[in-house]
């Protein structure tokens, strides 16, 4: 197929993007199903374009059984039917960047659905096949085979292993799952599992893909002795997380993004402490940008947040490379009740049923959050939904809660479907817009007092949280010193978050308890909130100003 051409000549557009993250079957239903779908994505671009983002990353669409919400892959060269097909999805990149939007769609090469074809291939194999040798099969241990081949925890609850049934009724070997037990890890040491990836890259891209995303990318490849975790995993070499033969992958997968016009990405999802080794996946010849998991967990406190920008930016800064802010995503507790609790920051063994939220309190910071973000030096992810300032639905009944989070620990973690709940577009009471007239009962259940939460009655609204975006977004992109580039600490207190960017911008946030005085400035650009009547900063509010 041809190349879908990009738009405008900027192989460097990626460097200070602000890119909206779409939840495909929470964003719009199109056909009243139930569930997002692309027709529905593409009823709502001209909203998409007027909020003034850049780029689309979508979460996977292809055909899945849904064991992980679509991270389960059957096949990446297809659209899930629920989604949509194929021909729709190269519609929906096609009509995007008619409106200057690229679109960034998901890859995940540590594991496939148990649906997928090479997984049935090895299944019917049996052990000792050439097909069982893309993943990794193995004997247990015991006198049995009763115990799995080593004592790696999936990333889900439990054990890493599950074990397979031979044709004759009897347990046979395991195989490795670091997520559900329906999603088989690949073995990137077989020379199928590298071509079929770097297929793939191809494929989409001659759809008009401006880039992939790559999931859990730091855990791609594993110690072929598959030996145990140690008690303090960071006093050895990690048997699965970080490993230098990832490069060379990456490297390979950057030569095909490199050979397209346009500025082709690659995004990486590495979650890494060691902000050195972390860098190393963003040399020129890797990995374009990664998500910096550090800023999204940090806590709404001056000196943790002000360590986590300056650190970022020292990490970035020997490879050249833009940093990346994001505030949440389909994973992480909404940004209005995190912000809102005791505890602000994220860890995901933290989450837990019943935790108080100040949700006006959560919302302030939010805003003020959102100003912060979209100031700072490199690009933007944007989660759905965060634009509205939803807060994460935590009365969903336990009997619809779909995540593996929820349901293998026993009930015990909510798990992420708080934070994929369907978006509000319009209208009084649930669905509100979210299907046709008379569509069906969307897949997760909508709080019923979202009403005032809508796109359309936010639309109405210049002080809501959507016209605040709308407003961020485009003097984001009017600003030549927003986006990629330097930026210069001002001198204030430390309770006060207060930067320069070129141009004579400045964004200050203050999160002290007391009002602050404001920098000089000639000109007030934006608020997160009213000022005090004696012109000086509230608490948890931001301003962009003209110095």
């Amino acid at each position: 197929m041809a190349d879908t051409p990009q738009p405008e000549a900027d192989e460097n557009w990626w460097r200070g993007a602000v890119i909206y993250q779409v939840y495909p079957r929470s964003f719009t239903d199109g056909n009243g199903d139930g569930t997002g779908d692309l027709s529905g994505v593409r009823s709502r671009l001209p909203y998409l374009a007027e909020l003034g983002v850049d780029a689309l990353w979508f979460n996977p669409w292809y055909p899945s059984p849904m064991a992980d919400g679509g991270y389960d892959v059957a096949d990446y060269r297809d659209v899930e039917p629920v989604f949509g097909t194929l021909a729709e999805a190269e519609k929906l990149i096609s009509e995007a960047l008619a409106l200057g939007i690229r679109t960034i769609i998901d890859i995940v090469p540590n594991h496939v659905s148990a649906d997928h074809p090479w997984f049935g291939e090895a299944l019917a194999g049996g052990p000792g096949s050439p097909a069982r040798e893309r993943f990794w099969f193995r004997p247990g241990r015991g006198e049995g085979g009763e115990l799995p081949p080593n004592n790696w925890p999936s990333q889900f609850g439990g054990p890493a292993w599950t074990r397979t049934v031979d044709p004759d009724g009897t347990p046979g070997d395991w195989f490795l799952n670091l997520f559900d037990s329906r999603q088989p890890d690949l073995n990137w040491n077989h020379p199928d599992v590298r071509a079929e990836h770097e297929d793939i890259l191809r494929f989409w891209f001659d759809r008009g893909a401006g880039g992939v995303r790559i999931d859990s990318a730091a855990m791609v490849w594993k110690d072929p002795l598959l030996p145990d975790l140690a008690e303090d995993p960071s006093a050895v070499p990690h048997p699965y997380i970080d490993h230098d033969e990832l490069h060379d992958i990456y490297r390979g997968w950057r030569r095909i993004a490199d050979s397209y016009p346009g500025g082709r990405i690659l995004v990486g999802e590495v979650w890494l402490p060691d902000a050195e080794r972390f860098a190393r996946y963003l040399r020129p010849d890797e990995m374009h940008t990664a998500f910096n998991f550090d800023f999204l967990a940090c806590p709404w406190e001056p000196a943790r947040l002000r360590a986590s920008i300056d650190t970022t930016l020292a990490a970035h800064a020997p490879v050249s490379a833009p940093a990346t802010w994001v505030l949440c995503n389909h994973d992480v507790t909404r940004t209005a009740t995190r912000y809102g609790r005791a505890d602000t920051g994220f860890d995901f063994a933290t989450k837990a049923f019943g935790v108080p939220t100040d949700l006006e309190l959560g919302t302030r910071r939010a805003r003020a959050a959102a100003l912060l973000t979209l100031a700072l030096p490199g690009s933007v992810y944007l989660y759905q939904g965060e634009e509205l300032g939803l807060p994460e639905a935590e009365d969903i009944p336990t009997d619809r809660l779909q995540d593996p989070m929820y349901l293998r620990s026993g009930g015990t973690n909510p798990g992420r479907d708080g934070c994929r709940v369907p978006l509000p577009w319009a209208g009084d009471v649930p669905p509100f817009g979210f299907g046709p007239a008379g569509s069906a009962e969307p897949w997760l259940p909508q709080p019923a007092d979202w009403a005032a939460r809508t796109a359309e009655a936010q639309a109405a609204d210049p002080d809501s949280m959507l016209s605040l975006y709308r407003a961020a977004v485009r003097l984001r992109a009017a600003e030549p010193g927003l986006g990629d580039g330097p930026m210069d600490w001002l001198d204030t207190p430390p309770e006060v978050l207060a930067f320069r960017r070129a141009g004579g911008f400045a964004c200050v946030a203050n999160l002290a308890a007391d009002p602050a005085e404001l920098p000089p400035h000639a000109e007030l650009l934006l608020a997160s909130g009213p000022l005090a009547e004696d012109g000086r900063l509230p608490r948890d509010t931001a301003v962009w100003l003209r110095l």
